[in-house]
């Protein structure tokens, strides 16, 4: 079974991406979405969570909002808090790919925003990175509810510079040009790969 790591800076078409690998047939393990599950209502996060940022849960579940606050610009607070998620996150992508080899599938895609970043690329066979152009980045970011300049600016300087990124990867899907662009990309790469 080959195992794409699919990492990109925000706003750089991961989700374009995942969108296609999944029409495609290929499985996908979106770290962001484990992350969301894992802080829900009932979530193995959230105890810990309570534990070490108090005030930081409502109802059962993880209050985003007012952790995101509790780590914003606190580089131990935060540090703390992937102490916790981590791990659990590793758990649940080690459940995804076990499922995976159980099916006997080809090819699987591990979705990690931060995969360089945390050393992930060792975890997987072929790192996939999707890039823009940063002024393409900026608009589509700054469309989100409740972005700013400031909070891109804050996640820019926590992630990877996007040369990097690209300097880094086996593959380079573009997704500045047009969705339909970076679709055939990944169509070839799967094509490619499964052969």
């Amino acid at each position: 079974m080959i195992v794409i790591g699919l990492t990109g800076s925000i706003g750089m078409g991961k989700s374009t991406a995942t969108t296609t690998f999944r029409r495609l047939g290929v499985p996908v393990f979106d770290a962001d979405a484990a992350v969301h599950r894992l802080q829900a209502r009932g979530g193995r996060a959230v105890a810990p969570i309570a534990a070490a940022f108090p005030g930081c849960t409502i109802d059962g579940r993880v209050n985003r909002e007012a952790l995101r606050r509790a780590v914003l610009g606190n580089p131990a607070a935060l540090k703390r808090l992937e102490r916790i998620v981590h791990p659990l996150v590793r758990d649940e992508e080690r459940r995804f790919l076990a499922r995976a080899r159980r099916d006997g599938r080809r090819l699987v895609v591990l979705d990690v925003p931060l995969l360089l970043e945390t050393g992930g690329e060792k975890r997987v066979d072929r790192v996939v990175v999707v890039s823009a152009p940063a002024a393409v980045q900026a608009v589509r970011v700054l469309r989100r509810p409740g972005m700013t300049t400031e909070r891109l600016a804050s996640i820019r300087a926590r992630q990877m510079p996007d040369a990097e990124k690209r300097r880094r990867a086996d593959h380079v899907v573009p997704t500045g040009l047009s969705r339909r662009f970076a679709q055939a990309a990944i169509l070839r790469l799967v094509r490619t790969l499964t052969r």
